[in-house]
């Protein structure tokens, strides 16, 4: 039994990743975003489903790992495959900063970013864009629903995604 169970996980991982040229194409990154360059894209599957396409820009002049590394400017855009309830990424999103061990003095900025955010439907993009000196500016659908000029909380909310075991580190590669 344990070999079957085995053997479906194998074939369904190799079709997820089959899938994953499918799905950045439907997601349609742009090559440029704001004066920043497509770096690298990745699909995030979870238990088999597509849940978003995410694509990572930053200066022409450095890598994503060295923009990271640097806190230079930023873009990360997710696309959503499917629906989402606002209180579930709200939830994962508490999870990952608390693993991540992010400073308690960002609690308050942390739930105003979440205030901001709505329910997700299949099709929907979401961007964190931030820019030094200005800050973290959270986008759906294109509108800015929220804007901090905090680098901590852009750099600790960012790396949701982006820091060891985000939950998109590949971005990085």
């Amino acid at each position: 039994m344990r070999h079957l169970v085995f053997g479906l996980m194998l074939m369904l991982s190799i079709t997820a990743q089959a899938n994953e040229p499918n799905r950045l194409r439907q997601a349609d990154f742009p090559t440029h975003s704001q004066a920043l360059v497509l770096k690298n894209q990745t699909v995030l599957t979870y238990l088999w489903a597509d849940v978003y396409a995410a694509a990572l820009y930053a200066p022409p002049d450095l890598n994503a790992k060295q923009a990271w590394d640097q806190q230079a400017a930023l873009r990360l855009t997710l696309y959503y495959f499917r629906d989402i309830d606002r209180n579930d990424v709200i939830k994962a999103a508490n999870t990952t900063l608390a693993r991540q061990h992010i400073s308690n003095r960002l609690k308050s900025e942390v739930d105003k970013l979440h205030a901001a955010f709505r329910n997700i439907h299949s099709g929907d993009r979401y961007a964190l864009d931030f820019r030094p000196g200005r800050g973290l500016d959270l986008e759906i659908n294109g509108e800015v629903l929220f804007s901090s000029s905090d680098n901590e909380l852009a750099k600790a909310y960012l790396g949701i995604w982006l820091a060891p075991k985000g939950l998109s580190e590949r971005l990085l590669e």
